[in-house]
């Protein structure tokens, strides 16, 4: 006579970022006798953005775990809990004098008048006013490069701040060189780091199938249809009037995107109907998408939306809606698109940048033979007994 066996149910443990601490959260089907165990320990909680119980992260608490859940739960624990969690450092209130303030204002007014676009003037602002606070009260004409380099050693490495973010401050200090000339930074000095060469994360065209299909909510999945399908920036989805797609002659023109170019996309035919069933449903009045009383959508708003779609479609990379354009780039070179017109298609004003999408597209890739495949493949030629696999099961 066989013994049964109960199989116990699962508790996942992951380390995850939570309002900017690190925490150890619990997911599991609904389960009283569990939530009952929790609320015990005091000192977990419940969080509706997590969709689980946490508390505050440490091998204490994992071991205090399974000992109150012995014999009750078996316990998987995600990659995650081995990974090195970022925090990003608070940033300081700036304390900036009212003659700087003043400087910083005239400084705007003159980016202004170069016609910079509102993204760029906002994150100048930003780089030059912590510059102005890290610099207390030292006089704006005795600022030099050293202060340049102590400013990026002290306050952009421990941000963490990006390669392309240290980029945009070195331009935007030349800028304010040539805004406030009485300044000792000699501009020639100023160099950038060099840039990042790191591949886009591309989607399959069956994830995206899948991305699609598992966003349930009708607006949602416009939204993501809409920018795969024509590949558009999160700004110019944004910024998109209706008066701007022409369903008769199948075309979306995109006007004063970056660079202040307009270009004309291609409106896929088998977006049409979602568009419509989502135009007449929600009947938006000025934009392509909207917030609640008629204002512009929040970027924000369509990243946490997405990444519950990719929970939802099982993709485990990380996505952001600038994928979803790499993935349109990247897809349109492995349908055999001139590299011209997808130039052309995204907007961009060197051709050295849609070159990148050449180093991820599997097109030519594929053609390549592995030197273990050929190697496998001459053995086989020499003695046909020798199996063509390295496994007797695969």
């Amino acid at each position: 006579m066989k013994k049964t066996t109960t199989k116990l149910p699962t508790i996942l443990i992951k380390k995850v970022n939570h309002k900017n601490e690190v925490r150890l959260a619990l997911f599991f089907k609904f389960n009283r006798l569990f939530i009952d165990i929790l609320k015990n320990l005091s000192t977990y909680k419940w969080s509706m953005t997590l969709k689980s119980w946490h508390t505050e992260f440490s091998p204490e608490n994992i071991q205090q775990l399974k000992n109150a859940f012995a014999d009750k739960a078996v316990f998987t624990v995600d990659a995650s809990v081995y990974n090195t969690i970022n925090i990003k450092v608070p940033r300081e209130n700036r304390v900036i004098s009212d003659e700087n303030k003043n400087i910083i204002r005239l400084f705007i007014k003159y980016l202004n008048g170069k016609r910079y676009s509102e993204s760029t003037i906002k994150t100048y602002f930003t780089f030059v006013a912590d510059f102005f606070h890290y610099m207390k009260d030292k006089p704006v004409i005795d600022f030099n490069n050293k202060d340049v380099e102590l400013f990026i050693e002290d306050v952009f490495v421990p941000r963490k701040m990006s390669i392309s973010s240290q980029r945009q401050l070195i331009s935007a200090i030349k800028l304010f060189k040539a805004f406030y000339p009485e300044c000792k930074i000699e501009e020639i000095k100023l160099t950038r780091p060099k840039k990042s060469k790191i591949l886009p994360t591309v989607l399959s065209k069956e994830q995206i199938i899948d991305l699609l299909r598992c966003t349930k909510n009708l607006k949602h999945r416009a939204i993501l249809a809409m920018i795969y399908s024509a590949g558009l920036r999160i700004s110019e989805l944004l910024n998109l009037k209706l008066e701007d797609i022409d369903i008769d002659r199948r075309q979306i023109i995109v006007k004063n995107s970056k660079g202040r170019r307009d270009r004309v996309i291609i409106l896929a035919e088998s977006f049409i109907p979602l568009l419509l069933n989502y135009v007449n449903s929600y009947a938006p009045k000025t934009y392509f998408v909207e917030g609640p009383t008629e204002e512009k959508y929040s970027a924000e708003s369509i990243r946490a939306f997405l990444r519950k779609s990719c929970i939802a479609a099982n993709i485990k990379k990380r996505v952001t809606p600038h994928t979803l354009r790499h993935s349109y780039a990247t897809h349109l070179l492995e349908n055999g698109i001139d590299l011209r017109y997808i130039q052309e298609l995204l907007g961009h004003a060197k051709p050295e940048t849609t070159m990148i999408y050449t180093h991820v597209s599997k097109k030519d890739l594929l053609k390549i033979e592995s030197p273990l495949d050929l190697a496998l493949k001459g053995m086989t030629d020499q003695n046909n007994t020798i199996p063509r696999r390295l496994s007797d099961n695969y």
